[in-house]
C-alpha cells in the first residue's frame, strides 16, 4: 500500500467519522449509546497503551533517563557436562 492510498483511506475514515458526528444529535438513543461505547473503547486502549509505554520506559531508564544497571540482560551459559 502506497502512502497516497494510505492517506486517502485515512481521509475517508475521517470524513465518515465527521458525518457520523453531524448525524448524532438526530440519532436514536441506541445509536448514541453504541457510538459512545466505541469512543470509550478507543480512549481506553489509548490510555492503557500510554500507561504501558510509560511503565516500560520507567523500568528501563528510571526517572533521570539513564539505564538502570540492575536491569542488564545476562547471558545464559550452557551447563557443563
Amino acid at each position: 500500500m502506497s502512502s497516497e492510498d494510505f492517506l486517502k483511506e485515512i481521509q475517508a475514515i475521517g470524513e465518515k467519522f465527521l458525518l457520523k458526528l453531524q448525524k448524532l444529535p438526530k440519532a436514536d438513543p441506541v445509536e448514541i449509546a453504541s457510538f459512545s461505547v466505541v469512543l470509550l473503547f478507543i480512549a481506553t486502549v489509548l490510555v492503557l497503551t500510554i500507561i504501558a509505554c510509560s511503565c516500560c520506559c520507567y523500568s528501563c531508564c528510571g526517572c533521570d533517563g539513564r539505564p538502570d544497571p540492575r536491569h542488564k540482560k545476562s547471558r545464559v551459559r550452557p551447563a557443563a557436562r
